[in-house]
C-alpha cells in the first residue's frame, strides 16, 4: 500500500515548548491508526500540523504525494475536531445544513448547492443511520447523534483520509463503543484510512491496526501484534500493561 502521510524529523514549538521533537512515520492507505500517549503529548498539536493550523520548524510532511506547502485537494481529508460534540442547544441550524458545511471545500464563489450534493448529503446520512433526523436541529439531538451528524459532515465529500482528535470524550460508554464500531466499519468496508486520537489507549487495540505511541516523541509506531512482542515496550509499560494495550489475547 502506499503511504498517503509522511512526516519526516517533525519538530513543532507551541507556547514557547517544544511540543513535537523529531517525529518520522509514514501511513498507508487503508490503515486505521490509533493516535495515544498523555496528556500534553503533542497529539493534538500534530494533527493541527497536518491541517495547517499549525506551522512547524523543522521537518517535512506530505499528504497524498505532495508536500504540504503545495497542498490543495483539502476536501481528500476529513476533519472532526475535538470536543466538536459541544454544541449550543439553540444553535439554529438543521442536520441537513450542518452537513451541508462539508461541501464547501469543493466550492467557489458564489457558492451554490446542487442537486448533485443534496444528493451526497443523502448518501452520508443514510450511511451513518441518521437520515430520519435531517431536518432536527442539532442542538436538540443526542451526544451520540451530534458526533454522528459531525462526522457526516466530515464524510458528505468522499475524503480520503479522516482526521478525529478524541471524538469519543463526550460520550457514554456504550455510545462510545458504537462510535468506534462505526469507525472500524468505515475504514474496513470503504477504505478511508483514518487517524484517530483517543485517551483510551486500553480499548483501541480493540478496533485500530496501528498505534502510534506519542509522548512528544515517537514511543512506538506500528501494529499492534508487533507491539505485543516488542521488549521495549515491555520495559516502558510492563508486561502486563503491554498486554492490555494490545488486545492479542483475547
Amino acid at each position: 500500500m502506499h503511504p498517503v502521510i509522511c512526516v519526516h524529523n517533525l519538530s513543532v514549538r507551541y507556547g514557547g515548548a517544544e511540543a513535537v521533537q523529531n517525529v518520522s512515520f509514514e501511513v498507508h492507505a487503508g490503515d486505521y491508526v490509533g493516535v495515544v500517549g498523555p496528556n500534553g503529548a503533542g497529539k493534538t498539536t500534530l494533527v493541527k500540523t497536518f491541517l495547517r493550523l499549525m506551522e512547524f520548524d523543522t521537518g517535512s510532511i506530505e499528504i497524498l504525494g505532495k508536500d504540504i506547502h503545495s497542498f490543495s485537494d483539502w476536501h481528500k481529508i476529513g476533519y472532526l475536531p475535538q470536543r466538536a460534540s459541544h454544541f449550543n442547544p439553540l444553535f439554529p441550524a438543521t442536520v441537513r445544513e450542518v452537513v451541508r458545511l462539508g461541501l464547501l471545500s469543493y466550492k467557489a464563489y458564489p457558492r451554490k448547492f446542487s442537486g448533485e450534493d443534496d444528493g451526497k448529503i443523502r448518501q452520508a446520512l443514510e450511511g451513518l443511520g441518521i437520515a430520519d433526523l435531517e431536518e432536527r436541529l442539532v442542538g436538540e439531538l443526542s451526544g451520540g447523534q451530534q458526533q454522528r451528524v459531525l462526522l457526516a459532515r466530515a464524510l458528505v465529500s468522499g475524503p480520503e483520509i479522516l482526521i478525529l482528535d478524541e471524538p469519543s470524550t463526550a460520550l457514554d460508554p456504550q455510545t462510545k463503543e458504537n462510535f468506534f464500531e462505526l469507525m472500524k466499519a468505515l475504514n474496513a468496508n470503504r477504505g478511508i484510512t483514518v487517524l484517530l486520537i483517543t485517551h483510551d489507549v486500553g480499548q483501541i487495540g480493540r478496533y485500530a491496526s496501528k498505534m502510534l505511541y506519542l509522548d512528544k516523541r515517537v514511543i512506538f509506531y506500528g501494529t499492534f501484534s508487533a507491539f505485543c512482542i516488542s521488549s521495549d515496550m515491555s520495559s516502558y509499560f510492563g508486561d502486563h500493561a503491554q498486554h492490555l494495550i494490545c488486545h492479542q489475547h483475547n
